[in-house]
């Protein structure tokens, strides 16, 4: 996979960290650079760490399921891309400000386990690991701080556009992967 792809990869993925990131900014009556700061680091943060997580398990189980590893990597990001788009019909923003350790633990845990999938997608396509959660990481950091100040100014307008945004993409990655390898290996 190319650093684009990674890139594009990292959008996807950082969809739902935006879209709370939103509602963070939405909860926020006086914003400041550390909220977005905060929230920033904590779903960037946890964006990079689940898909290496996931490409470790993935590598534990890679010898089992090496014959039909590109399903597996079209499937789950598929469902992911999926479900991505389904929660985008949902309109719900929980107007909780609190930017406490368990409170963003949480929500970092919650935005970043479609990474994890991700990660064990990583294993089964040998991808340097290293430069994808890097970029993945700094591109989720990023929009998230952009959402909290997008959230703050404007509410919620971009909350699902940008989870549709982000399941459209996962799904085409995931058919780009299984076409590669169908037709070109």
């Amino acid at each position: 996979m190319s650093l684009f792809e990674f890139f594009i990869i990292g959008i996807a993925l950082s969809m739902d960290a935006f879209a709370v990131s939103v509602c963070k900014g939405l909860s926020i009556k006086k914003l400041n650079i550390k909220a977005p700061v905060i929230v920033g680091l904590y779903f960037g943060s946890f964006q990079a760490l689940m898909p290496f997580v996931g490409y470790l398990l993935g590598n534990a189980f890679k010898g089992y399921i090496m014959a039909f590893d590109h399903w597996v990597a079209f499937i789950l990001l598929s469902l992911i891309g999926i479900n991505m788009i389904k929660e985008s019909k949902e309109n719900e923003c929980e107007n909780d400000s609190s930017l406490s350790f368990k409170n963003m633990l949480v929500l970092a845990i919650a935005t970043s386990i479609d990474a994890l999938a991700v990660g064990v997608t990583f294993s089964f396509l040998d991808v340097k690991i290293i430069p994808a959660i890097t970029i993945i990481g700094v591109t989720t950091f990023v929009l998230s701080m952009f959402g909290v100040k997008i959230g703050n100014i404007f509410g919620i307008k971009y909350k699902s556009k940008a989870e549709i945004f982000g399941g459209i993409i996962l799904v085409v990655m995931g058919l780009k992967i299984l076409i590669e390898h169908l037709f070109f290996e």
